[in-house]
């Protein structure tokens, strides 16, 4: 799955958001989301404030989210300091999408910012810049894993690289760059180093003696089949030259004196620092892996893991800087194709032929692999282009002579080689009209080739045990990473382009801001609580809105756990509801049923059959996983029923801990509300509460990779209940495979009764070079959708990019300092950086707003993408911060914005309406859940009833 999100702003109206769904009881972590606030209605990852005076029906407006890491749309951040927002008279005709944003804004609003840059010289959307510098929390020093890069006065030039034969290797067209330079660099390239990027371009300080120029390169082979000889390969390369990159304009941008970022230059340098790297590693998108750069283990099935490194040159106040961090990647195993399917099918007698499933299986993770075959005094490559369909010793071959031969026979008379398992398939490469057939016990698998398929739960668990790293561990292994490298000793980086990295961590100076007071029912002994290092808990408290449950019931698909302990379990449990403040009938509304786990389908509408007004089912799960998906599709899709799913492992252990972490969800679930923010209650959050004001948060979730016929899922939840806004509800859709922008924010449809129908997610975790084509598709179409509710509506809008995903990470100035530091050796809860390492002149900061747990914390970070509400630097960070105190599932601050999270959990839901074999979730302590591989039933998203859309199902 991807991991952008976006969360918004706030939103000024009278509009409400409509429901959606989610997954239910594990969170995932995510690379970001984006926030849209409207008023009166919702949207994504924004602020925003409703100008009509009479505000839209409520109960409209609805929100898409985009899975973790994609986007997560909130509603509304004010703040007291807000620049001064004006409103026009003039509308934005919102008829025309061609209208560029910045357009229709300029005709909308006019913000103050506090900081001013020169005029963009094109009319491409741009993103507002920063409104100054936060002032709030108490100022501390942290490291960041930034590293300083100098850039002497250099004439760079960029050249185009047209090879033919075309080759789709970086790696071949590596190889033919470097034959080229050593051949002709002191005669034709007027001894000038080159950094190649491995495709198109080529780039250097300096101009070569030439415009355009064709080369003639002799690429030789390795030593072919049984011959002593190498054979030629011959290569024509045509280099022109195509732009010159100017450093004075990366200067200009740096000191803040143009908007127009150096893109073109950014990337000349950026390919230089890795043009060593990339020849000397494994390289998969912009990192680097390789055995000698850390640990090396087995993960299971065949596949084990290599430590690397992330690298990536930003842009930042501070100038050029070099992130950099330590990474892990799961990679197949450099063994014999036979020891490979023992480990990966669990098979161990070859004797006997494989089955039609396991041997479909076998071929899907083989298929485009490369081998070895090093036997008989040669060695000799080839990718594997499938499996037999029938063991090697049924395979055979015509001859020249017309003729046939047995392969087993073949490998007798040519090698003297009797295969040892001739009941496995063979190898096959080459192509199905000209295939060659090997035994598999001579195959062996090239060395690292990157495993792409979804890790299981015992590999991504044995991969997290090798690579959790304490920050204190990260720290040095970043080191010594850039140390390793070298950058400065390098001919290339250092002498030719005049570049120089500092191996020091930047030390950035930060705030720790204070966590907000939260409100539970005056019933309870504590009334308040002051969260403290990121966490608190429900020991005499109540919560703020306990929900009411009068019908319910329990089913158990468990054949392990004793008879009696469902019954002990539920009474134990709704003792635990009451204790915490919801009212819930002490009998259940039908007899409690213990099911086969291959009944479930028949279970499940036979409770509903006899109880058709329940309002929560408790769901005692299978002892073995893989029907949890099921159970959520047919209760929420099919039959209206909002559940509550429990490993049995949970439920024979009767935790107390672990029942309050259940009574939180089944509270939400109910329609109750488990605390809320005191300064929401007393309206004491500008521009948020003041108004009525909307916060969305909207995300994408991808299908892992070799899913290519899998849709993508967007969702978006919208608060509910302003001013407190801690009830979201969801909408989803399925959308092409991969689409990251939103489709079904806002469509019009054609009903075959009513006509014209609006309709939509907005009705009913972004890359950074996606966030003008995100900011200018959906803040179109969620203006669109507020106008379809009231003729002139336009709520001013916040939209905000929330990523996850990126590898920036603080480390405290000292470690090991109480003070500094939470129980778990990361930076405190409530940290925050707007300053050195964020962009020179744009919107954004980063957030470390939980506590860590294990490993080292990765703090958010926020890019405002659009703001018509004139947040101030404090406004927002203070708004964010508090806003990821109120997660419903847990009494800890967790690492996003709620309606980030919220939405993630809403798409990934869904993913479940459509997929099978995915593992079960069910309530647990640990936030840290993985899935297995799920397969593609159907691309149909089934709607979910309208009953349980009211609630936050997906929690």
């Amino acid at each position: 799955m991807s991991t952008r999100g976006r969360y918004g702003g706030s939103g000024r109206g009278g509009g409400r958001g409509a429901g959606g769904r989610s997954s239910d009881e594990r969170p995932e972590q995510t690379s970001g989301g984006r926030g849209v606030a409207v008023s009166g209605g919702r949207g994504r990852g924004n602020a925003g404030r409703g100008s009509s005076s009479s505000p839209p029906p409520s109960d409209v407006v609805s929100g898409v989210s985009k899975e973790i890491g994609a986007k997560v749309v909130a509603a509304d951040v004010a703040s007291s300091s807000a620049a001064s927002v004006q409103e026009k008279t003039t509308k934005v005709p919102e008829s025309d999408p061609s209208l560029t944003l910045s357009q229709s804004l300029a005709e909308k609003v006019q913000i103050s910012p506090a900081t001013t840059l020169p005029p963009a010289s094109s009319k491409a959307v741009k993103h507002p810049v920063r409104p100054g510098f936060g002032k709030a929390g108490t100022k501390t020093m942290i490291r960041a894993n930034h590293f300083l890069v100098q850039v002497a006065d250099r004439d760079l030039y960029h050249y185009d690289v047209a090879i033919s034969p075309e080759v789709i290797s970086k790696k071949v067209n590596r190889a033919v760059m470097k034959t080229l330079v050593s051949t002709y660099g002191a005669s034709h390239l007027g001894k000038r180093t080159p950094a190649y990027d491995g495709r198109k371009s080529l780039f250097t300080a300096g101009p070569l003696p030439f415009e355009t120029k064709e080369f003639v390169v002799d690429l030789k082979d390795k030593k072919d089949a049984a011959s002593s000889s190498r054979k030629e390969r011959l290569f024509k390369v045509a280099i022109k030259l195509a732009s010159r990159p100017d450093l004075f304009q990366l200067q200009q941008f740096l000191q803040r004196r143009t908007r127009e970022a150096p893109y073109e230059t950014i990337q000349v340098l950026d390919v230089v620092l890795r043009d060593q790297p990339s020849q000397d590693y494994v390289t998969i998108g912009r990192s680097f892996f390789d055995p000698r750069l850390g640990k090396r283990g087995e993960l299971g099935d065949g596949i084990e893991y290599w430590s690397g490194y992330f690298q990536s040159l930003r842009l930042t106040q501070m100038g050029l800087s070099l992130n950099i961090d330590v990474s892990a990647r799961s990679f197949y195993e450099p063994i014999l194709v036979t020891d490979f399917i023992s480990k990966f099918m669990k098979l161990r007698d070859f004797t006997r032929p494989l089955r039609d499933s396991d041997r479909v299986k076998v071929k899907r993770v083989l298929k485009n692999l490369k081998i070895h075959l090093a036997q008989f005094n040669y060695e000799r490559s080839a990718k594997i282009s499938g499996i037999s369909n029938c063991p090697i010793s049924q395979l055979r071959f015509t001859l020249e002579d017309n003729t046939q031969k047995t392969v087993l026979q073949y490998f007798v008379d040519k090698y003297n080689y009797r295969v040892k398992y001739p009941a496995l398939p063979a190898i096959q490469t080459g192509s199905d009209s000209k295939p060659a057939y090997l035994p598999m016990e001579l195959c062996r698998i090239a060395e690292g080739q990157r495993y792409t398929k979804r890790l299981n739960e015992t590999q991504v668990t044995a991969m997290l045990k090798a690579t959790c790293q304490r920050p204190p561990e990260r720290e040095a292994l970043i080191k010594k990473m850039v140390q390793g490298n070298k950058f400065n000793e390098s001919e290339l980086v250092s002498k030719e382009f005049g570049m120089s990295v500092t191996d020091r961590l930047t030390s950035v100076e930060a705030r720790v801001l204070p966590p907000p007071m939260l409100k539970y029912h005056d019933s309870g002994r504590e009334k308040m609580v002051n969260p403290r290092l990121g966490q608190w808990n429900m020991i005499d408290k109540k919560m703020v809105n306990g929900a009411r449950v009068t019908y319910w019931t329990c089913v158990s698909f468990s054949t392990r756990i004793d008879r009696g302990l469902p019954e002990e379990f539920c009474r134990q449990l709704t003792d635990m509801c009451v204790s915490k403040g919801m009212q819930v009938n002490p009998k259940p509304a039908i007899p409690f049923i213990s099911c086969s786990p291959q009944n479930i389908e028949e279970a499940l509408r036979d409770i509903h059959q006899r109880a058709p007004n329940l309002e929560m089912l408790i769901v005692i799960l299978p002892d073995v996983t893989g029907s949890y998906g099921k159970i959520k599709r047919i209760c929420e899709t099919e039959l209206g029923i909002v559940s509550q799913c429990c490993q049995p492992k949970n439920v024979c252990k009767l935790s107390k801990q672990y029942m309050e972490n259940v009574a939180l969800k089944m509270n939400v679930k109910t329609g109750g509300r488990n605390t809320v923010l005191d300064d929401a209650i007393r309206r004491r959050i500008p521009l948020i509460t003041d108004r009525e004001t909307i916060i969305m948060g909207a995300d994408v979730t991808h299908p892992q990779p070799g899913e290519d016929s899998s849709p993508s899922i967007a969702a978006v939840v919208a608060s509910m209940d302003w001013p407190e806004i801690t009830k979201y509800r969801g909408l989803v859709s399925a959308q092409a495979h991969r689409e990251e922008i939103i489709q079904d924010l806002y469509t019009l449809v054609q009903d075959p009764e009513r006509g014209l129908v609006h309709s939509g997610l907005i009705r009913d975790g972004v890359s950074e070079g996606q966030f003008s084509q995100v900011l200018l598709h959906e803040v179109i179409a969620i203006r669109k959708a507020c106008a379809s509710l009231q003729a002139g509506y336009q709520p001013r809008i916040t939209f905000v990019i929330v990523q996850k995903r990126h590898h920036t990470r603080f480390f405290p100035a000292q470690h090991g300092d109480r003070h500094t530091t939470d129980k778990s050796g990361n930076i405190l809860p409530g940290t925050v950086v707007d300053t050195s390492i964020c962009h020179p002149s744009e919107f954004d900061f980063y957030l470390n707003s939980h506590a860590g747990i294990q490993g080292t914390s990765r703090p958010a970070h926020y890019h405002v993408l659009h703001d018509e509400n004139g947040f101030s630097a404090d406004a927002l960070q203070m708004l964010t911060n508090s806003l990821c105190y109120t997660f419903a599932r847990c009494t800890r601050s967790v690492s996003i914005v709620p309606p980030a999270y919220y939405a993630h959990l809403a798409a990934f839901r869904a993913r479940y309406y459509m997929e099978s074999d995915i593992s079960d979730g069910g309530s647990s302590k640990s936030k840290n859940t993985t899935t297995s591989a799920a397969g593609v039933v159907n691309h149909h998203l089934p709607a979910v009833k309208d009953n349980v859309k009211e609630v936050m199902f997906y929690c």
